[in-house]
């Protein structure tokens, strides 16, 4: 009855919302204030475990030499993975992260 209307990610604050959650602790952003839709829970959840995986490898850092190379690469690693996300939400795509993407749907917030 409602074909009318457009898909949840077809809604532009939506999408503004979902790319905000690739930064950091404002991966909050989605997942408290969109509890209604899929597609901004999908890209918070991703977000979110961006956010640990940086956190992790921050701590990491603290071993020599190897931890600093681990931490460097990484850090790469996860700043292509947040631009991927972002674009992908902006663009209202339901885009899995590779790797860290299965971590992100087994989340039950």
């Amino acid at each position: 009855m409602n074909d009318h209307l457009p898909p949840q990610s077809d809604l532009p604050d939506d999408r503004l919302i979902a790319a905000i959650g690739y930064l950091g602790i404002l991966c909050l952003i989605p997942l408290l204030l969109k509890k209604e839709s899929a597609f901004a829970q999908h890209h918070g959840k991703q977000g979110l475990v961006l956010l640990i995986a940086w956190v992790v490898l921050w701590i990491g850092n603290i071993v020599p030499i190897l931890g600093q190379i681990v931490f460097s690469l990484g850090s790469i690693v996860l700043v292509i993975l947040i631009i991927l996300g972002m674009v992908n939400a902006i663009d209202g795509k339901m885009w899995n992260m590779p790797i860290l993407g299965k971590y992100a749907k087994n989340l039950k917030l």
